[in-house]
């Protein structure tokens, strides 16, 4: 049995999901040579099968009747998977800073119900939702990360990045959803995996929803992986590149589920990692930001 599983999903996204599997893996991912881990990678109904490596921790799922949101994939990979601690990336068009699978280990040894979660950033000079209407597309992606020499050293990811909206705050902020969110087994049959009444394109708030109510699980603790990261790639996804905002829709169908306006978590929150140089100028801004905000 392995000790970790990542569940990927994946939806279209032939371009983007092999920069972000191999990510994953080493070489790029680091000090995991001690780590038995898995990658469930779930197709969820994408109009050309998704092919993977031929590398032996990765198993995949096809669904072909798919719902337009990830929320029934994510439980399939879910209960897929076999190890002590899972990992879920909703959105499989996110690389991995190459500390995230050693770190995460490293948070689930040192509390017994932890909630461990990662920031968001978007490649690019700006969030896509405004980047995309500025000329932002696949094929300056390409050439940023080509510059980047980022399989090399995929911590230069930072520098080519900026916060996602739900990261906006920065390191020492609240956070409206990790997509990089590892529960213990245990921890992800007591939240009931990801509601499947959120049945907008991508889901909707169901990301939001699953980050905060794991947030609310009785003695958990959130554990924020210091230095790590995952970094958006443009794909026209539904939300993040979509030329018109979704927001309201979402916003709708997640007050007709939960009868209210969602609400940020912001639990008492610890850190594990270490400092890279790479992220200096994110931990400076958010340093700077956090203490103007204290009383």
């Amino acid at each position: 049995m392995p000790d970790l599983s990542l569940v990927v999903i994946a939806y279209n996204m032939a371009r983007e999901l092999p920069r972000t599997l191999a990510s994953l893996l080493p070489p790029i991912q680091r000090g995991t040579h001690e780590i038995d881990y898995e990658l469930i990678v779930v197709d969820n109904g994408s109009d050309e099968p998704v092919v993977a490596s031929d590398d032996d921790r990765i198993k995949l799922i096809r669904i072909d009747d798919a719902s337009p949101s990830p929320a029934n994939a994510v439980n399939v990979g879910l209960q897929r998977a076999r190890g002590e601690l899972i990992g879920v990336l909703i959105d499989g068009a996110r690389i991995a800073s190459p500390g995230l699978v050693q770190h995460a280990v490293l948070a689930y040894r040192l509390h017994d119900r932890p909630v461990i979660a990662t920031l968001g950033f978007h490649l690019g000079p700006d969030v896509q939702m405004r980047s995309v209407h500025q000329g932002y597309d696949q094929v300056t992606e390409d050439a940023l990360l080509a510059s980047s020499d980022w399989e090399q050293d995929g911590y230069r990811l930072f520098g080519i990045s900026t916060f996602a909206g739900s990261s906006a705050g920065g390191w020492f902020a609240p956070m409206a959803e990790s997509n990089a969110l590892f529960l213990r087994r245990e921890m992800w049959k007591e939240l009931g995996g990801y509601d499947e009444r959120f049945e907008s394109p991508g889901g909707g708030f169901v990301n939001l929803d699953t980050f905060a109510r794991a947030c609310d699980l009785e003695r958990s603790q959130l554990i924020i992986l210091f230095g790590e990261g995952t970094f958006h790639q443009v794909h026209g996804g539904v939300a993040t590149n979509a030329l018109e905002s979704p927001a309201q829709q979402f916003q709708t169908e997640y007050l007709a589920i939960r009868g209210r306006s969602f609400i940020w978590p912001d639990p008492d929150r610890i850190y594990v990692g270490r400092l890279r140089p790479e992220a200096m100028d994110s931990i400076r801004d958010s340093a700077a930001r956090a203490a103007s905000d204290m009383p």
